[in-house]
């Protein structure tokens, strides 16, 4: 049931372990859209319950039992575990299942990778991957303990794991500067676009949530959209016009945020992500079909708090109303604060009200009359409209 034709060579046998947190079928539901994303097609799925982590094999003795059961069953390539793996843990794993286990900062990481286009995504991303990797040089290959002797192997002493260790860090340190210098070239761009007095608006979201559906819904630019996680993970501006010509915005499109999103990526993405913090106003895309959706709005705030950008104004933009029979509609509280802006970015329902609140919080000049005409309703009057 799980199998995929097209995904010989990366068979996977999904991991999932219960640690008494609540929302177990959504993180299991978003292990195997992860998966999915990186090409894996999902035989099975293992899952089992423990109070803390063991500390060798992480899942203990008897349920990689199972694992490597399932793994024989289905002759698996790969093991995924949603879960952070230390680096001995890892490397016990593959000696008992004589498979490639990965955690899920790898297959996040691994998805990045298969997404960058830009020169300077492909940076970041390099840049995640080699920080990650350095927590993993702890003895984690035997070829890494010591250069072997011999006619042409004879080093000046240094182990392996100094040299791999020295290489990994003027590799950091070289794309670090690069990005540096790509940083400064968007605060040029950026005072530019201050001088002119445009206002800047960033789409921010949980991955998937349909921001660049939603993009190319304002912009018509024509951006990568997919039902995928971080279908987009450069980020992509364009100029788009309001209420008549004399009122534009400059829209950026941003990479998806994801619960447990590894700091490394956070710390790599830093310089986009500052696009995030500087923005006059975010729209915040939120899945209205998902019933996780308090959840994950709960993350992306968490992660805009950590990026700087947690007190950047904000208005929640429900999409895919479409799939919840939910009716386009602008909600506000009762001193008309704009609270969200119901729509369907597939559709097109709802995008006309989108560009009147735009309208009116980057241009707060327009007459109340015109703000009356997008359609503002008392969100506490319409509790279910949302409701699937």
């Amino acid at each position: 049931m799980f199998d995929r034709p097209d995904s010989a060579g990366n068979r996977a046998v999904l991991v999932q372990l219960d640690f008494g947190v609540a929302g177990l079928a959504e993180c299991l539901a978003e292990l195997q859209l992860l998966a999915d994303s990186a090409g894996a097609a999902t035989v099975a799925v293992v899952q089992g319950r423990r109070r803390a982590p063991d500390a060798a094999l992480y899942a203990g003795s008897g349920k990689v039992e199972e694992i490597a059961a399932a793994v024989a069953a289905h002759d698996a390539d790969i093991v995924i575990f949603n879960h952070e793996l230390s680096a001995a843990q890892q490397r016990n794993l593959e000696r008992v299942l004589q498979r490639r286990v990965i955690d899920r900062t790898s297959l996040i990481l691994d998805i990045f990778a298969l997404r960058a286009q830009s020169h300077e995504g492909k940076l970041q991303v390099e840049l995640a991957q080699l920080e990650h990797l350095a927590t993993r040089l702890v003895r984690g290959w035997t070829h890494l303990e010591r250069q072997k002797g011999g006619i042409g192997l004879r080093g000046p002493g240094e182990k392996q794991l100094e040299t791999d260790r020295r290489l990994l860090g003027n590799r950091v340190k070289l794309l670090k500067d690069r990005l540096k210098q790509l940083e400064k070239q968007r605060k040029v761009r950026r005072r530019s676009r201050e001088r002119s007095e445009v206002p800047m608006v960033s789409l921010v979201g949980y991955t998937n949530a349909g921001k660049s559906t939603l993009f190319n819904a304002l912009t018509k630019a024509g951006a990568y959209a997919a039902d995928q996680l971080f279908a987009t993970l450069d980020t992509t501006s364009r100029r788009i016009y309001l209420s008549d010509a004399q009122r534009h915005i400059v829209l950026s499109d941003t990479v998806g945020f994801i619960r447990d999103l590894p700091h490394s990526v956070v710390a790599a993405f830093h310089a986009t992500l500052e696009e995030t913090a500087n923005a006059d106003l975010l729209l915040h895309v939120v899945d209205a079909s998902s019933e996780d959706r308090e959840a994950q709005i709960a993350v992306v705030n968490r992660v805009l708090r950590e990026i700087g950008a947690g007190d950047v104004p904000q208005v929640q933009v429900w999409n895919k109303i479409d799939m919840t029979h939910g009716l386009p509609a602008v909600e506000a509280d009762g001193y008309g604060k704009i609270g969200r802006v119901l729509l369907s970015a597939r559709t097109g329902d709802g995008l006309d009200l989108l560009r009147r609140v735009l309208t009116t919080q980057m241009f707060p000049a327009l007459s109340a009359d015109q703000a009356g005409d997008a359609g503002l309703i008392n969100s506490t009057d319409n509790p279910d409209r949302v409701s699937q």
